[in-house]
């Protein structure tokens, strides 16, 4: 039963996310995520500018005029969403919570696939995997998908990425276009990553938050990890507490990095205060220029 705040945000996201797919993002998406091939579509007459290898000889001689094949791109490809709903996704120092940034992204990106008549699915994991939604195509289809990110409860609470990526790797017999949304506070990933990378096109999307890279300095303050439910006094006025902090956040970004970098895979990074769109906007032209390399 949907609530009539949760209508409202999704008829917002839904306008939000259609305005921006529609001006901008659906045309770069097509241009990064080609389709299986081309397919022959029919014959026509040859005009200057054709490419002379297109030539239908056989209809050419039949017909005692030049005709060309006219192929069109085999598109229908399958986009899966792994969205990370683990007990950290529900911090958020900005107006929304991580898990709503992560709602508003996966939005855009299955808008833009429906855009290109391509099919979307669903996978909600934490530390087990939670929710499977096969892949569609449709309107209808995208708001389910974004009402299960944001209402689904999940039983697990910690982080394990290896079930969402070992998941995929082993049901989708298919290449998919894989967008793994978290926001990477895990470890022991790299291989469970390797070999989803090897058999999809795998896509991180990075969800950080700006406290998650700078300790603000608050007193002494109790703090509780929400995943293990592990309690700390922090004194946050010790400039060695936060130096530590910060030194253990660049290193697992660091370590995030390096294994992106050592797959090859082009990733994307959206932080709470930064607009997503244009964050979309930068990876879909970062992916075009290595394309074109």
């Amino acid at each position: 039963m949907l609530t009539r705040d949760l209508l409202k945000r999704l008829r917002k996201i839904e306008i939000t996310t259609n305005r921006v797919v529609r001006d901008t993002l659906a045309g770069q998406y097509h241009s990064v995520f080609k389709g299986r091939g081309m397919a022959f579509s029919e014959v026509r007459q040859y005009q200057p500018g054709d490419e002379v290898r297109t030539i239908d000889w056989n209809v050419t001689a039949r017909m005692n005029d030049t005709y060309v094949k006219v192929f069109t791109e085999e598109r229908e490809l399958t986009v899966m969403l792994l969205v990370d709903v683990s007990a950290s996704h529900e911090f958020g120092s900005k107006e929304y919570a991580k898990s709503e940034m992560a709602a508003e992204v996966a939005a855009m990106i299955a808008f833009s696939a429906i855009a290109n008549n391509d099919r979307v699915g669903l996978i909600l994991f934490s530390d087990r995997i939670e929710k499977v939604v096969p892949p569609r195509k449709g309107k209808k289809h995208v708001l389910r998908v974004m009402t299960d990110i944001l209402t689904y409860q999940p039983l697990g609470t910690g982080t394990d990425l290896s079930e969402g990526l070992t998941w995929l790797a082993q049901a989708s017999k298919r290449k998919t276009v894989a967008f793994l949304i978290s926001d990477f506070l895990a470890t022991g990933y790299d291989k469970a990553m390797r070999v989803a990378a090897r058999k999809h096109d795998l896509v991180p999307v990075v969800i950080a938050d700006p406290l998650e890279d700078s300790f603000p300095a608050l007193g002494i303050v109790d703090l509780e990890d929400p995943e293990t439910g592990e309690r700390w006094t922090v004194d946050t006025t010790d400039p060695r507490v936060r130096g530590r902090f910060t030194l253990a956040t660049a290193k697992r970004r660091e370590e995030r990095e390096r294994a992106f970098k050592k797959l090859r895979l082009d990733s994307v990074e959206l932080k709470a205060h930064e607009d997503y769109a244009v964050a979309l906007q930068r990876f879909f032209r970062m992916r075009a220029k290595r394309m074109a390399a």
